[in-house]
């Protein structure tokens, strides 16, 4: 708030008083010059939501706002993201349709090819164990077994175990190629026509 909208607000007494080289002409610069980091901060408010353009820390809670608490640990200064910082924006920018897509494979495809920047997972159910999902993860993501079980253990269904496993062959490095299908609705399957049974004559 400028100074010149500070002293509006005084009564008239007060303004009369505030005159150049005087206490309250001081104090109102003082006043002024005190505002102005929080009005710099609400001046750019919205990129605080923004997951692209959030600071750091913000980031940490953005992603618990987005149901993706399970990634990060304490969201304070001194604790270190769980991982990269633009892995994590990854998720946040996708939570809402992670949410509308968890427990459901492309759901789990998709959060962990964002988390880890890695694709060429692969998700199996063995026939001969129903209710039982092997993760097979690509070797480049050897190295972030501890995120993929994280997130395995959180986005899959709560009646389904899993183990984790990682393949020989390698896969392709490709942060932010994962996408969460769009669910289609095509048109309804025609109706087969039920033929009424002809009454005697």
């Amino acid at each position: 708030m400028r100074r010149a909208a500070i002293e509006r607000l005084l009564p008239a007494a007060y303004q009369r008083a505030a005159v150049p080289g005087s206490v309250l002409w001081a104090l109102l610069d003082v006043m002024e010059a005190l505002h102005a980091p929080d009005e710099a901060v609400l001046a750019e408010v919205d990129a605080l939501f923004a997951p692209y353009q959030a600071p750091a820390p913000m980031v940490a809670y953005l992603a618990r706002w987005v149901a993706m608490d399970h990634l990060v640990t304490a969201p304070r200064r001194d604790v270190p993201l769980p991982l990269p910082l633009n892995r994590l924006r990854d998720l946040v920018a996708h939570g809402a349709a992670l949410a509308a897509w968890r427990g459901t494979p492309d759901g789990l495809r998709t959060a962990l090819e964002l988390a880890t920047g890695v694709t060429g997972f692969v998700l199996d159910e063995p026939a001969e164990r129903p209710f039982h999902l092997v993760v097979r993860v690509p070797t480049d993501a050897a190295d972030q077994l501890a995120l993929v079980d994280r997130i395995v253990a959180a986005e899959k269904p709560a009646a389904v175990t899993a183990e984790i496993t990682v393949e020989d062959v390698p896969s392709e490095r490709a942060v932010g190629r994962a996408s969460v299908p769009s669910p289609t609705v095509g048109p309804p399957a025609p109706a087969s026509p039920v033929t009424a049974p002809e009454e005697p004559s």
